[in-house]
């Protein structure tokens, strides 16, 4: 029987199968033990409380753990990208499937701090959301998926302080991954779609697909104009175009290939929604950087973007990613890492690395080890003070 109720053998188990045990010490263990039972449970909220309440702590000790502990959560991050990049890679090897980088960011929106905040929130700030439509207060987020042959994981999520560009961020990770060892692909939106991104990833193999900002240059027949203005040309000229059906959706789609402003020869499709086209806001325009596919494959492998969204979903509704309340910047890092990890190790518990399967099935697990901790531990003692004691403590 364990020696207390908030410990669980399935996750210190887990933690030793990614050789994370022999690595940090027995204190850091007990307390990431501690936040992943909370993360797993009912009720979780992101906050120090919810930890407390599955520890045999006080919740300032695991804030002092969080915020200014020693131990070193760079070592579960680089477990985190070596499993990834093992689990993705061997898959593509096996199956010949290409691996598909996947980035984008998200927002972990917070509260605007008053001039007057004593202790405002550290490294937030006001970033564009293109889901709100407008400049979001709080932390940005950007993350990499690696996936391949349906199974999907996270790679990296990093904060965007403003210190480093993203495009720099993106390039330093292009830089870790090994190459591809079968024709692979970078899926991004447009904000990353730039020559220094392209060619970082092109180096490991990696062709890019992307949408495409509307006013980027291209050159027609030689002549320089933005994709907005070819498709006001183009609308006038329906036979230019052609229909294709994309999960069900039918789209007009006009192809261009040839350079860019910074890149030598790549494929732009320029598609409006059938029965849109005289809608300039349903525009939209996507590229290739491998010309040898058609349009619909184009279009088919880019609707394998969506798993980030997927993943940001998972992340802010199961993890706590939006109502984390911690101050402190180096806090804020190790809970995204713990936050990583428990995401991890709920796709890996599942056969098809499904993370609501393998999430449910560790809620499941660690509960039934409390009541099978409680039944022990009722049978051991000659009276029910102790038991109760012990389940108020």
């Amino acid at each position: 029987m364990s020696k207390s109720i908030h410990h669980s053998e399935t996750i210190f188990k887990m933690l030793k199968e990614i050789n994370l045990t022999q690595q940090l010490s027995n204190i850091a263990i007990t307390h990431i033990i501690t936040i992943l039972i909370a993360i797993f449970s009912i009720g979780y909220r992101g906050k120090t409380v919810d930890f407390e309440s599955h520890s045999d702590c006080h919740r300032t000790t695991i804030g002092y753990f969080l915020n200014k502990g020693k131990w070193n959560e760079v070592i579960i991050e680089n477990i985190l990208k070596q499993k990834v990049a093992d689990t993705i890679y061997e898959e593509a090897k096996r199956t010949g499937q290409p691996i598909y980088i996947i980035v984008d960011d998200t927002i972990s929106s917070k509260t605007n701090p008053s001039s007057h905040a004593k202790h405002p929130i550290e490294d937030a700030y006001f970033h564009f959301s293109h889901l709100k439509k407008k400049q979001d207060y709080g932390h940005q987020a950007i993350a990499v998926m690696l996936s391949c042959n349906g199974i999907t994981l996270n790679y990296a999520i990093v904060m965007y302080d403003k210190s480093v560009s993203k495009i720099e961020l993106v390039q330093k990770i292009a830089s870790e991954l090994p190459a591809a060892p079968v024709i692979s692909y970078l899926l991004c939106d447009s904000w990353y779609v730039c020559d220094k991104v392209i060619n970082s990833f092109m180096k490991k193999g990696f062709y890019t697909i992307g949408a495409l900002k509307t006013n980027r240059t291209i050159y027609p027949h030689g002549v320089k104009c933005s994709v907005r203005q070819l498709a006001d040309i183009l609308k006038d000229h329906t036979e230019s175009f052609r229909t294709v059906t994309v999960k069900g959706h039918k789209y007009n789609i006009f192809r261009y290939e040839g350079s860019l402003k910074g890149i030598d020869n790549a494929v732009v499709l320029i598609s409006f929604p059938v029965g849109a086209m005289s809608n300039p806001k349903a525009l939209r325009a996507f590229i290739s950087t491998d010309v040898s596919l058609s349009t619909q494959e184009i279009l088919r492998l880019y609707v394998n973007r969506w798993e980030i969204e997927v993943f940001f979903r998972a992340c802010k509704t199961k993890l706590a990613f939006d109502r984390y309340q911690i101050r402190s910047a180096k806090g804020i890092k190790r809970f995204w890492i713990l936050t990583a990890l428990a995401y991890f190790l709920a796709c890996s518990q599942s056969k098809s690395f499904h993370f609501p399967n393998g999430f449910n099935l560790i809620a499941k697990t660690i509960h039934s080890e409390h009541i099978r901790f409680i039944y022990e531990f009722g049978k051991s003692q000659k009276d029910i003070a102790g038991l109760f004691a012990m389940l108020a403590s």
